[in-house]
């Protein structure tokens, strides 16, 4: 019997980047980044609100282009991992 692929999709938002990385298997088939440190920088430290308002802007781009890189769709997804805590109130 062939063993079937497996896409799982992990998300990462628990600080001050937004990323997502595709892996088939144990093989990673994309990982793409949007850090916000344009958005920290003139503060000198992560401010929480900022943070937790860009990863809603940038979460689903982020996530459309580790798909897209990945060449699949969500519907090719067997799963999805993501960053439960610790990470920002907001």
């Amino acid at each position: 019997m062939a063993e079937k692929d497996i896409f799982i999709l992990g998300i990462e938002s628990s600080c001050d980047e937004t990323s997502a990385a595709v892996l088939k298997n144990d093989t990673v088939l994309s990982n793409v980044i949007a850090n916000q440190d344009l958005i920290h920088r003139r503060y000198g430290g992560v401010v929480p609100e900022l943070a937790s308002r860009a990863h809603q802007v940038k979460i689903v781009p982020v996530v459309e282009e580790a798909l897209r890189q990945a060449k699949i769709t969500k519907n090719d997804l067997h799963g999805v991992a993501f960053t439960r805590g610790p990470g920002l109130m907001g």
